[in-house]
This record gives C-alpha cells, sequence and structure tokens, in this order.
C-alpha cells in the first residue's frame, strides 16, 4: 500500500509575506505567518523550559508541539492561536500587524497607556498624601 501526496505539509514553502511595521512587534517584509508567531512568542516567553512549560499550560498541547512553534516549524492552529492572544498581549499585536488592524493596535496602545497614566497618578497621590 502507498500513501498519496494529499498529506499534511509540515511547513509550506511560501507562504504570505506581511509589511514591514512598528512598535513592540517587529514583522520584516520577508517574515511569514509561522515566522512571526515563532519570533513574537520567543519574545514574549523567551525560549528556555519555562516557556514551554508556560505555553503548554495556556494551550493545553504537549511539549513537541510548542517547541515547532517556538523554532518556527509550524504555527498554532486556529485554536491554540486564540489561546496565546487571550494570554500574550504581545501576540495579538502581532496579529493585527499582520491584519493590517492598525486602528485597532492604536486604540488597544492607547487603552493601555490609560491604564499605565492611571496607576501612576495613584502611586503620585500615595506619596503626596499627607499622612
Amino acid at each position: 500500500m502507498s500513501f498519496g501526496n494529499k498529506g499534511r505539509k509540515i511547513q509550506p514553502k511560501n507562504g504570505k509575506t506581511f509589511p514591514k511595521s512598528s512598535g513592540n512587534v517587529v514583522i520584516v517584509e520577508d517574515d511569514t505567518f509561522t515566522s512571526v508567531i515563532s519570533k513574537t512568542l520567543r519574545a514574549a516567553f523567551g525560549r528556555n523550559g519555562a516557556a514551554v512549560k508556560s505555553l503548554m499550560r495556556i494551550t493545553d498541547t504537549n511539549e513537541r508541539t510548542v517547541r515547532n512553534w517556538l523554532e518556527g516549524k509550524n504555527a498554532p492552529n486556529g485554536e491554540n492561536l486564540i489561546e496565546l492572544l487571550r494570554h500574550s498581549d504581545e501576540v495579538l499585536e502581532a496579529v493585527l500587524l499582520m491584519a493590517e488592524r492598525n486602528e485597532i493596535l492604536v486604540m488597544k496602545t492607547l487603552t493601555d497607556i490609560r491604564g499605565s497614566l492611571g496607576q501612576m497618578i495613584k502611586l503620585i497621590d500615595e506619596l503626596v498624601a499627607p499622612d
């Protein structure tokens, strides 16, 4: 019995490329979805065993799957990508940049800044408040 050529491709030869972007996530023009997600996961979680365990816990996947993501061999499937988006602002930003949804990214950044400013004002009030 021989197997047909309809098997799953492990890594595509050429994929969709994404435009250059700025911000916390750097996307180079020749990056594919797999390489962008890999770089983003390494930047957000690191490359060590603790990063692998964190990603395994977040996505409920096995070690080999997570290592393939970090090494850029495969990208997460839709279900795992949603879990990563829930737990990582960096992954969310990368996906928004790849989708060229800059207006959503700007709103997210403004919301993050507003929250940070609120925390800073609270700290200032605590420091200058009379005892």
